[in-house]
């Protein structure tokens, strides 16, 4: 039986898009244009229109029309993280490193092979780690403004899976999570798998907007609030104290746990406490060296309340079965002898030289950061399209994010995210160079 006409049409359409006939960001025709060239009744042009959003190949926007959406991130998920070419300059993913760390991480190895214990590395270890782990990442956690005993810590296999065996020991299916309207898509990546429903709070300029969270927590059951208080991703804020206080007051008001991913908070000078400092016993501490030290360290730790800790423990137990023996050594072999806090505050001073030359390349566009971020929001103007900008700088062997993967609202904002991270400094200019010029000459068309 043949198929219906609307069947072919979508077929069509969905090869286009896939084979690139069809570019990222192309605006299509109205209902009622498609309708009169393929000689349909405008109903079926909805249809159409409405299976190629559930294929994921489309997205409508309210008043606007209907665009291709960019297929090199999956729909409704983060940081799968899109491939990128060889030859191209990747400005959608931070992998910063820093000269020497090869020969540090010789070394470290080195002193492990040379260490007395080395037999206790190729056996099971305790799940939540060994006790002169967590306690080296107690004595670390101090310095960031934490004061906490090694019994509060379970040591994870990166942030990721900090956040992950988070989720798996508080959250069930259903519950509901107040996170930003632009948030990190590793959590969005954990909520779609574990069903949460994620309700999107609206952003201020230097923070979740706390009167519509509180009106959340008024009207619905919050179980979670997840949060980064100390430079955000994407947007780089840096809650005032002030914000944090107020936070913690709501959740002591209506229950809901706070969730704190402090992964990039090593950044930021001199910041407000965190959360967790003030608020322990309702604060779950997400952090690693992933972004500090190297992405290949998958090293992460998480503070949490005590009638936490064996859920927390059956959560690792279930996923990892316990810590990364060898990689844990290392990472707390370079905790105790300053090798971390050298490293952050070189990358500090490497992000903030980053950060002024993205300022510099990209004057007089709208930038949102932080002046010793990895990374910069760059809003666009309502017109424009990030999926054909995402496009065009692909042409050009350049790879940056969309709005798309850090987006939890209804609507997505047109905005494009730029890692400044991962290449060098040179090259960084002369991409930063061309992203201002394709964004200028995309506005002009």
């Amino acid at each position: 039986m043949a198929a219906p006409s609307y069947k072919q049409l979508v077929d069509a359409l969905a090869s286009d898009i896939r084979s690139g006939r069809l570019a990222a960001g192309a605006r299509l025709p109205t209902h009622r244009a498609l309708a009169t060239r393929e000689g349909i009744a405008v109903v079926t042009a909805t249809r159409v229109y409405a299976e190629l959003e559930v294929m994921g190949l489309v997205s409508r926007e309210q008043g606007r029309g209907t665009f291709v959406r960019d297929m090199t991130i999956p729909a409704g998920h983060g940081i799968d993280q899109q491939a990128v070419a060889t030859d191209a300059v990747d400005l959608s993913f931070n992998y910063p490193s820093l000269p020497g760390q090869a020969d540090l991480l010789r070394q470290a190895l080195r002193e492990v092979a040379a260490s007395g214990d080395l037999d206790s590395l190729l056996r099971y270890q305790p799940h939540r780690g060994r006790p002169q782990d967590r306690a080296s990442i107690a004595r670390h956690l101090r310095r960031r403004g934490i004061t906490t005993d090694a019994d509060r810590i379970a040591i994870a296999g990166g942030a990721q899976h900090g956040l992950a065996i988070t989720v798996m020991a508080m959250l069930n299916a259903g519950d509901v999570v107040a996170v930003d309207a632009l948030t990190y898509p590793g959590f969005k990546v954990l909520a779609h798998a574990f069903h949460l429903d994620l309700e999107p709070i609206p952003a201020t300029t230097d923070g979740p907007d706390l009167d519509a969270l509180e009106k959340l927590c008024a009207t619905r059951p919050v179980r979670a609030i997840y949060t980064m208080p100390t430079l955000h991703n994407p947007l780089g804020w840096v809650m005032p104290a002030a914000d944090r206080t107020r936070l913690i007051k709501i959740a002591r008001q209506y229950g809901p746990l706070l969730i704190e991913d402090a992964s990039y908070a090593y950044l930021a000078e001199d910041p407000p406490p965190p959360l967790a400092a003030s608020a322990p016993d309702i604060t779950v501490y997400v952090s690693g060296l992933s972004k500090s030290i190297a992405t290949g360290l998958r090293v992460g730790f998480v503070v949490a309340p005590p009638p936490v800790l064996p859920s927390l423990e059956r959560a690792i137990r279930a996923t990892t079965w316990n810590t990364p023996a060898l990689t844990t050594a290392i990472a707390c072999r370079w905790l105790d002898d300053g090798t971390v806090d050298h490293l952050e505050a070189q990358k500090r001073g490497d992000a903030k030289a980053r950060q002024a030359l993205a300022g510099q390349e990209l004057a007089g566009l709208p930038l949102v950061s932080h002046p010793s971020s990895y990374f910069t929001w760059l809003p666009l103007p309502d017109d424009a399209r990030a999926d054909r900008l995402t496009a065009t700088l692909a042409r050009q062997h350049i790879s940056v994010s969309t709005a798309e993967p850090y987006t939890t609202s209804p609507h997505t904002p047109q905005a494009l995210r730029l890692a400044l991270g991962s290449t060098d400094l040179d090259r960084l200019r002369t991409t930063l160079r061309t992203v201002r010029q394709v964004v200028l000459e995309d506005a002009c068309t």
